[in-house]
């Protein structure tokens, strides 16, 4: 598949946010009553319902994108970030009611060296891997993702809806999916064919949030910040950092600024919320460090650049141990990656106990450090020597990184035909199993479980995880595919299986019955004439 989220995503995702302004005034408040058909105009409502349904058919397409990354590291870091603010925005009384309920409140990482983050409808926020390299701070990231929580909890998506008459909910599924498509093929005339070509296109009256808008996000953002432990000054920090770096490199690669521009009034406001208010006390350093060289390294695998990265990790002696210790990070990773195996481990050795001799020891980022020396050890091959990391950490030792790292190391384990595969493999599907219980969105695990069941004969379970999986990435034909043959391969089942093939009956009819409601709602709430989404 092509991309689509490309340098270009920063046009298409204000185009994408452009249709969605076409749905409902920009002045006054919205309804919040019943959840309308597709077919209906959108000045009739734009309740939380819609916001919610809009925003999981926008998901659906991006997590089927190469370009949407799950680097199960980087996405737990940036999830502890996350949930301290949307606990926050709880505390403070912003989140309740339906959004609180309906809400995805999700951050998702996007491949991508530019510098930008984006709200979507139904709580979902993009985060590029060019934003979290550009910042110093975990408080100068959570500023901007306190800012774009700020727009979600606010619903702005909704208040900057522009009314017509004209323009309907299906209107706005087609042109989605239009510029969607278009953009796939990197021809940007394409995706303004497809705005163009649609009846929202011609409500476009403005591409980004209004000005009362970004202050309302600065302000309530910096509420937030301050209310879930970050240092309030990140925001100002943050500010300058963007202002300046505009006016050094006034290039494509920060579309942040046309999204959010910077303002003289926001940027001195939140210096001067910083000098009356306090800037608080800054968050450990080390770990951020880390996580920004491994967004770094994700974000640009060419060789040159990983070679360059490698070359560098013991080049700064006389630097700051949060200087050395990224550059360690950075060049263990990127050896990995040009499977320079002997010189990852020893750097990423050598950065493991450089973290120990610092004056104040950070445990988690010492966690990051050694989940890379699991993570090297795979790249290698030697899974014996991955469990024995794995079974070495002590913090917070049963997260989703090292769930799914330990479940990789199981089956190689198996492939190198190696003592206690069998045992390792029972183990990492039972806790792979408990944990897609209560996350079934992870298609990274389901994936997984699939594998791991299936090496231990679990075949039924194997069959629904992989469709799960498929679910989970957006792929409901091929989900649905996998539950029939898996329903085929039941026939006859009996004890734990008979239980399996019940929990596949029922999830097919699930599936099915989403696929044709889907299927309604793009054929303007009737059925298609050749409708087969229950066959």
């Amino acid at each position: 598949m092509t991309r689509f989220l490309s340098r270009d995503w920063r046009r298409l995702l204000a185009l994408l946010m452009a249709g969605l302004m076409a749905l409902a005034p920009l002045q006054g408040a919205w309804a919040q009553v019943r959840l309308p058909a597709l077919g209906e105009s959108a000045t009739e409502d734009f309740s939380v319902g819609t916001e919610k349904r809009v925003g999981e058919q926008i998901m659906r397409e991006i997590r089927r994108d190469p370009e949407f990354l799950d680097d199960p590291v980087l996405q737990e870091y940036v999830d502890s970030i996350w949930t301290r603010l949307v606990a926050a925005a709880h505390k403070r009384g912003d989140i309740e009611g339906d959004i609180d309920h309906q809400f995805a409140w999700e951050p998702f990482l996007v491949r991508d060296k530019t510098v930008n983050a984006f709200a979507l409808p139904g709580g979902y926020v993009g985060v590029y891997l060019g934003l979290i390299a550009l910042t110093t701070t975990s408080d100068e990231l959570a500023s901007v993702m306190a800012h774009e929580l700020s727009h979600i909890t606010q619903r702005h998506i909704a208040r900057s809806v522009v009314a017509s008459k004209h323009v309907t909910l299906v209107s706005l599924a087609a042109m989605l999916l239009g510029v969607l498509a278009a953009s796939r093929s990197g021809n940007i005339d394409a995706v303004n064919a497809a705005v163009t070509g649609s009846q929202a296109a011609i409500m476009q009256g403005q591409l980004n949030f209004s000005r009362d808008m970004e202050r309302e996000a600065d302000r309530n953002g910096y509420g937030i910040l301050g209310v879930a432990g970050f240092a309030t000054s990140g925001m100002a920090a943050m500010f300058d950092k963007l202002d300046k770096a505009s006016r050094l490199n006034d290039s494509d690669a920060y579309p942040y600024l046309r999204s959010h521009p910077l303002t003289v009034e926001r940027i001195s406001e939140a210096r001067s919320r910083t000098l009356f208010g306090g800037g608080g006390t800054s968050s450990p350093p080390l770990r951020h460090a880390l996580m920004q060289m491994r967004a770094k390294v994700l974000m640009d695998t060419d060789p040159q650049v990983l070679r360059g990265m490698a070359d560098r990790a013991q080049g700064l002696p006389e630097s700051p141990l949060r200087d050395r210790l990224a550059a360690l990070y950075a060049g263990a990773f990127s050896a990995s990656l040009l499977r320079e195996n002997a010189r990852a481990d020893r750097l990423a050795d050598a950065a493991l106990a450089l973290a120990k001799t610092a004056p104040q020891r950070e445990p988690e980022a010492e966690r990051e450090l050694q989940l890379l020396q699991v993570q090297l050890a795979l790249n290698r091959h030697d899974a014996p020597a991955a469990m024995a990391l794995l079974d070495a950490i002590t913090v917070d030792a049963n997260g989703r990184p090292p769930l799914l790292l330990r479940a990789q190391a199981a089956l190689e384990l198996q492939r190198e035909n190696r003592a206690g595969a069998n045992v390792a493999l029972r183990q990492s599907t039972e806790a792979l199993q408990t944990w897609v219980a209560e996350h079934a969105l992870d298609g990274t695990a389901w994936g997984l479980l699939s594998s791991t069941a299936g090496a231990i004969g679990l075949t039924l379970r194997s069959l629904r995880a992989g469709a799960e999986a498929s679910a989970a990435g957006g792929d409901l034909g091929g989900a649905i595919d996998r539950l029939r043959h898996a329903q085929k391969t039941a026939r006859g089942a009996a004890g734990q299986d008979f239980i399996e093939a019940s929990v596949i009956d029922a999830r097919l009819r699930e599936l099915q019955a989403q696929r044709r409601e889907l299927a309604i709602e793009a054929n303007g709430g009737r059925a298609p004439r050749d409708d087969k989404s229950s066959d």
